[in-house]
This record gives structure tokens, sequence and C-alpha cells, in this order.
């Protein structure tokens, strides 16, 4: 009988079925943190909790501000269109007056504030008519200032500041009114402002197009700061989009809550003996470009300039008056730019 050398312990060769993309991948996973998941945080964050939004509309009155408003949001989102028998006067003095709704699309809430100004430019002496718009655009800084520096804030400040404001240009085919400039440079400086060419089909393209140099050499000559404004572009990848946004200021607007058929599709326009205006139609009018730029590239970051930008300027001012004065916040008055009120 012949001995056996070999070990009774069977030896199993260590062998490796993963190819070279499973290294790759347990190498990726290897040094996998995580950081990216932290969108989708803040996703489900924001659908929680939704997100206010605030516009101002300013103009004299017939320019379409409400219906533009409807258009906008797909709703009846406006005053005139929430409020039952509804009268159209001119009031004497600018007041203002604002109406919230909850707005829900996809998951996604929020809270639309929109803010009338009835009687601006509508009288024979328009001196001083923008005296209340500033000044309720200051209250609402102070509002949200008196919140911040409380001992128990609130967890979540109610935002009520104007996020943007949208000035209706009348379709004159001229330049500038005075009003219109004095305007824009006073709330230049303390909102965002996107002023918009109202019933711009009343002009021809042509006209349109001449209409926009008049008020874009206007804009550069008295330096009316309107959005999105050249200093903030933070890199070149938004100077390139926001160079394109700033050619097509102001925008030529036309709005309609009014359904039409057009080669068998629902479309929204104005009918005509002529044919149908498309709001939504590019080689029409300018609404999809004002839309996106409201609501679908820059509706944050009109919200982020007011609270960097416009707010962060009115809370050093009235802190350093504060300091300046030896007083509390509650000694100090609200001021409109130069005057106080």
């Amino acid at each position: 009988m012949e001995e056996n050398d070999t070990d009774p312990t069977e030896q199993v060769p260590c062998t490796n079925d993963s190819g070279p993309e499973d290294h790759t991948q347990d190498h990726a996973t290897l040094n996998y943190v995580g950081i990216e998941a932290v969108l989708d945080q803040m996703r489900r964050k924001a659908m929680k909790t939704g997100f206010e939004f605030n516009i101002m509309v300013v103009g004299q009155s017939g320019l379409g501000k409400s219906t533009l408003m409807n258009t906008l949001f797909k709703s009846k989102v406006s005053r005139k269109s929430c409020t039952p028998n509804y009268e159209e006067k001119i009031q004497k003095t600018v007041h203002l007056q604002s109406v919230s709704h909850v707005i829900e699309e996809k998951g996604v809430k929020m809270k639309l504030t929109v803010i009338d100004t009835p009687g601006f430019g509508d009288q024979i002496d328009n001196d001083n008519c923008w005296e209340p718009i500033v000044k309720y655009i200051n209250e609402q800084y102070e509002k949200f200032l008196r919140e911040e520096l409380s001992i128990n804030r609130k967890r979540r400040i109610p935002d009520t500041r104007v996020h943007c404001c949208v000035y209706f240009l009348p379709p004159t085919g001229h330049c500038l009114r005075p009003i219109d400039i004095e305007f824009l440079k006073r709330l230049g400086e303390i909102v965002s402002i996107v002023p918009v060419i109202a019933k711009a089909d009343t002009l021809t393209i042509e006209e349109r197009q001449e209409f926009r140099k008049k008020i874009q050499h206007d804009l550069q000559a008295n330096e009316i700061r309107v959005y999105p404004q050249r200093e903030y572009d933070e890199d070149a990848e938004d100077r390139i989009l926001n160079d394109k946004i700033r050619e097509k200021i102001p925008f030529a607007v036309v709005g309609t809550d009014r359904e039409h058929q057009v080669n068998g599709n629902k479309v929204l326009g104005r009918k005509t003996k002529w044919g149908i205006i498309e709001v939504e139609n590019v080689a029409h009018c300018e609404f999809t470009n004002f839309r996106d730029l409201l609501i679908r590239s820059h509706l944050q970051d009109l919200k982020d300039v007011t609270h960097n930008i416009h707010y962060e300027t009115y809370r050093v001012r009235r802190l350093n008056d504060s300091n300046v004065n030896g007083l509390g916040l509650s000694s100090l008055s609200i001021t409109t730019g130069e005057n106080v009120l």
C-alpha cells in the first residue's frame, strides 16, 4: 500500500470572477460620500413646506395688468378676477391692494401674492405718485427686519417682501414718459423691475422693435436699473443667458384667458377679424420669454436678489441709522429714499 504524501485538506484556489468594471464600481462606491443627496433633501423639504412669491404690477388703468397675471399663472389670481361685482373706478390716489393664493403643481405649493396699484398714473397731476409704492416696499422690508431681530422670532419668518415689480408701458411707440423715468429710477434701487410693453398686439412687429430700441436707449441714458442687472451675473454662463434676456427687455406681451382652436389644437389667444394672436407663440409676442424669466428660469434668483441685495441694503442702512442716533428701531421712521414718511 503506497503512502499518500498529499495533504488530506483539499486546497481550493482563490478565484475572483469580477471584471475590471466591478473593480471600478467598488472603487467608486468606496469613495462615494453622498453629498449629492442633499439636493433630494432640499427638494423634499421644499415640496413639503412650499414657498412664497410676491409680485407687484404697476401701470395706468386699461393696460391689461389683471389679464396678464391670470395668463401668467393660468388661474384667476388678480384682484379684479377675485372680487365679485368688481367695478373699475379711477382712484384719486394710489391705493395698494393685494390678494394671495396657494397654487399647487405636481406636488409643489407656492403662496402667490399679487399686489396691485390702482390709481397709478391716472391723474392729471401725477407728481410723487410713486411714493405710496416705495413706502409699501420699505414697510415689507421693515416688517421682515423686525421679525429677524425679535428675541422670540418665528421659526419661519413670513416673507411679504416684493420679489418682482412688473412695470407696464403703454404701447405708444414713443420714448419713455417723465413718469416712467421717475418711477423706474426710484424703484430700481429697492426692487427688481421687469418692464413690459402692454397690449403689444396693437403694434406691428417693426413698431415693436423700434419702440424697444427707444426704451433701451432711455434706460441707458437715465442709468435706470432693470432686472436682470449685469453686475449680478455670477459667471460666464449666467452672463450669456442674461444677455439674451436683456436684448428683449422690455418684453412685448399679450394677455388673454380665452382658448381657440388652431390646426386642431387649443391655444390661448386673442381673436381678431384678421386671425388669432397666439399668446404662447414666440412669432406673435414675447409672453413666453416673460413667463420663462419670472417662473421657469429666474424665480429663485429674483428671491435671492431681493434678500441678498435689496433687503440687505435696507437692513444695513436701518441698523446704521439706529447706531448713529443711539435709538432703537422702534424710534426710527420708514424712509422712501429721500423722503421720510
